[in-house]
């Protein structure tokens, strides 16, 4: 049986990470889970409100994004679970995260591709994986050029978008063919 009160999904520049929380409200048991993997189990806790914090890392375990769940009594006996990234609620943090990231998912050889772009670093990301890319100038703006799995080509132009808040455009060319951004 299963005390599942709660499921997030944090974006990072990495991947999507999915954070899991089980609150027994008899027992006072926690347990966390990031990416299916435990983080964090206690048994048998009297204090049913509180925290829980921890980190989500890289590959390389380098810190991504510092994370606490906040647990606060509502009405009668029932709680109200919020997850904040980075010292941001995860709407705000989510926010933020487009602004900062440009997303696409690719579907090629029967398997999807997380590309993500970080803006202020310029950093390419492949399910995951930092790419190695090269950059050129081009006519109307930059082109990052990458490879997807050994054998795609592809291909992030930036461009300006003549519109002050508007800003830079991305978009993502992959075997020739313009890609849809996603906003997750």
């Amino acid at each position: 049986m299963t005390d599942l009160v709660a499921v997030w999904d944090v974006p990072l520049c990495d991947k999507v990470h999915r954070v899991e929380f089980e609150h027994g409200t008899t027992t006072g048991k926690r347990v966390l889970k990031l990416d299916g993997q435990e983080l964090v189990r206690r048994e048998w806790m009297f204090k049913l409100v509180g925290s829980e914090l921890f980190e989500i890392k890289g590959e390389d375990g380098q810190v991504l994004a510092k994370c606490e769940i906040t647990i606060n009594a509502s009405t009668g006996f029932t709680y109200e679970y919020s997850l904040l990234v980075n010292g941001k609620q995860l709407k705000k943090f989510r926010e933020k995260q487009s602004k900062a990231m440009s997303t696409w998912v690719v579907d090629m050889d029967d398997k999807m591709w997380r590309i993500a772009l970080e803006k202020e670093t310029l950093d390419i990301w492949v399910n995951g994986v930092k790419a190695d890319t090269n950059h050129e100038f081009a006519d109307e703006g930059t082109e990052m050029h990458f490879i997807v799995d050994d054998d795609h080509k592809a291909c992030i132009k930036t461009i300006s978008s003549g519109n002050k808040k508007e800003g830079i455009v991305y978009s993502l060319i992959v075997n020739g063919k313009e890609i849809t951004e996603s906003f997750m």
